[in-house]
């Protein structure tokens, strides 16, 4: 039972952090809303998950021996984020959800994990602190509760922006919220380049 509360801490400390898929979560909750920012979270979770399962089952040996593929995960993740931030940068913010566009997709999500640094680093820190030997049983038990920490802690910050919501009740109020996580976005850009 101590094995399984370890895996939830450092689950919930690695998923509820501020990063790039939570910042999306954050202003997709303020502008669509908690119940159509849903995708964005299962499919961040999921997209997760996945990478979890397979850095357990061995994919970070295969980026130890090609290193080249870390880098260009990076850059790919670098090129996303400053995506993401022209995307919310250039919003109008309408908050009718049928003016403004879609919330992000399932697949937004799960993308978004895959391009993330912090979700990597947290695969290969939880993998490395309880999997170390690659025992398939741990390994699944590990994403098992990790699906669940992910969902609630992403599903938190859809929750804090839906709260904002009804402190944007404006079009400018909403413009300006969401060309701050825009630039919250650039700033994890620029530190993904520097490291």
């Amino acid at each position: 039972m101590n094995l399984i509360i370890s895996m939830a801490v450092f689950a919930l400390v690695a998923s509820i952090t501020p990063g790039p898929v939570n910042i999306v979560a954050l202003s997709s909750g303020a502008q669509f809303g908690f119940r159509a920012s849903q995708r964005h979270v299962a499919g961040a979770t999921l997209g997760f998950v996945l990478l979890l399962v397979l850095m357990g089952l061995g994919l970070h040996e295969v980026l130890q021996r090609w290193p080249a593929l870390t880098q260009g995960v990076q850059w790919a993740g670098v090129a996303f984020l400053l995506y993401m931030a022209f995307k919310l940068a250039a919003d109008k913010g309408h908050l009718d959800a049928k003016e403004s566009g879609r919330a992000p997709s399932m697949l937004y999500g799960a993308v978004m994990q895959w391009l993330n640094p912090k979700a990597w680093l947290a695969c290969v820190a939880g993998m490395g602190a309880f999997v170390a030997d690659g025992e398939a049983r741990l390994v699944w038990q590990f994403a098992a509760v990790y699906l669940v920490v992910c969902y609630v802690s992403v599903g938190c910050w859809v929750y804090a922006g839906t709260f904002l919501r009804g402190y944007l009740s404006n079009a400018k109020g909403m413009r300006l919220f969401n060309r701050s996580m825009a630039l919250l976005l650039v700033v994890c850009a620029g530190y993904l380049i520097r490291t």
